[in-house]
């Protein structure tokens, strides 16, 4: 079955980025990562805890237990946005290092290199990088307003659709780079992942479960990278060589 695949090849990163060879393209990606989350987290919980403290100072005694009930709500609504925005912000800024580890995993797998190209041309490269970053973030914001919309206005259909945009960014976001590595368009992209939408929302379905999970997400990043080359080398490579 395709989605339990998805998800297998997203558990086969964890192997990934353990493998010699494989490590220290992992480390900045991952540091990346790690300190972002760690400092945006920060100040979410500083905001959150002041903006509580002061509507709790306009309520009267008897409705201070309000508190109680926000906090659960507002931990509910970081679980089903926060960790997607901070996913596709964190991706932007790593976004050169995410495409050089994908590269590296896919010669790991297949003993081909993709390129010849020297470290200053990987440089100049960048700017292109950033470019396909701002193509999906330019897909992702309409559509996650609007899903975002019908999360709170549809009760239970309106969850269950947010969560399903939510893996299918998921896939698009990893799937993404192995793809971009090549050079293919990213309307293509989009279509070679619809065409097998079982492995595409299984993929991403594994990544919404593991990013939910405090502290575990710090490495989804790269574990993510290394399972979609890995997804891309078994399934996509070889109607483009």
């Amino acid at each position: 079955m395709q989605l339990s695949r998805g998800i297998e090849y997203f558990i086969a990163g964890f192997s990934l980025i353990t493998q010699k060879g494989l490590k220290r393209f992992v480390f900045i990606p991952l540091t990346i990562n790690v300190l972002l989350f760690g400092a945006s987290l920060f100040f979410l919980y500083d905001w959150l805890t002041q903006g509580f403290t002061y509507l709790n100072g306009l309520l009267p005694d008897w409705l201070s237990w309000l508190e109680w009930l926000m906090w659960p709500i507002a931990i509910l609504v970081i679980l089903f946005s926060y960790s997607m925005i901070f996913t596709v912000i964190t991706n932007f800024i790593a976004a050169p290092f995410n495409g050089l580890l994908s590269e590296k995993v896919e010669l790991y797998l297949t003993n081909q290199h993709i390129n010849d190209d020297k470290l200053i041309d990987t440089i100049k490269d960048v700017p292109r990088m950033l470019g396909r970053e701002w193509t999906k973030l330019c897909y992702y914001l309409p559509r996650a307003l609007g899903f975002f919309i019908l999360l709170w206005m549809l009760p239970i259909v309106g969850q269950i659709l947010w969560i399903m945009f939510t893996c299918w960014m998921y896939s698009v976001q990893y799937n993404d780079y192995p793809f971009d590595n090549h050079k293919i368009h990213f309307k293509q992209m989009k279509d070679d992942l619809k065409s097998k939408q079982g492995l595409s929302y299984g993929f991403g379905f594994a990544v919404f479960i593991l990013t939910s999970i405090p502290f575990v997400n710090l490495i989804v990043m790269p574990v993510a990278v290394c399972g979609a080359t890995k997804l891309w080398v078994e399934n996509y490579r070889q109607q483009y060589r």
